[in-house]
C-alpha cells in the first residue's frame, strides 16, 4: 500500500465503522444519524479541492 493511498483508506474505514454504528440502532435512531454522516460527508465534499472548469 502506497502512502497517498492511506489517508482514502482510513476515511473509507472510518466511514464503514460510522454505518455499521448506525445500522445497528434502532430505526427510530437511525434517520438522525444518518443525517448527521450526510452533513458531515457534505462538509467534506464542499472543502475539498475543486477541479476547473476550463
Amino acid at each position: 500500500m502506497s502512502m497517498d493511498a492511506a489517508p482514502h483508506d482510513r476515511s473509507h474505514d472510518d466511514l464503514l465503522s460510522a454505518l455499521e454504528v448506525i445500522e445497528e440502532q434502532p430505526l427510530a435512531e437511525r434517520v438522525p444519524a444518518y443525517a448527521a454522516l450526510h452533513d458531515e460527508l457534505a462538509k467534506r465534499l464542499e472543502s475539498g479541492p475543486r477541479e476547473s472548469a476550463g
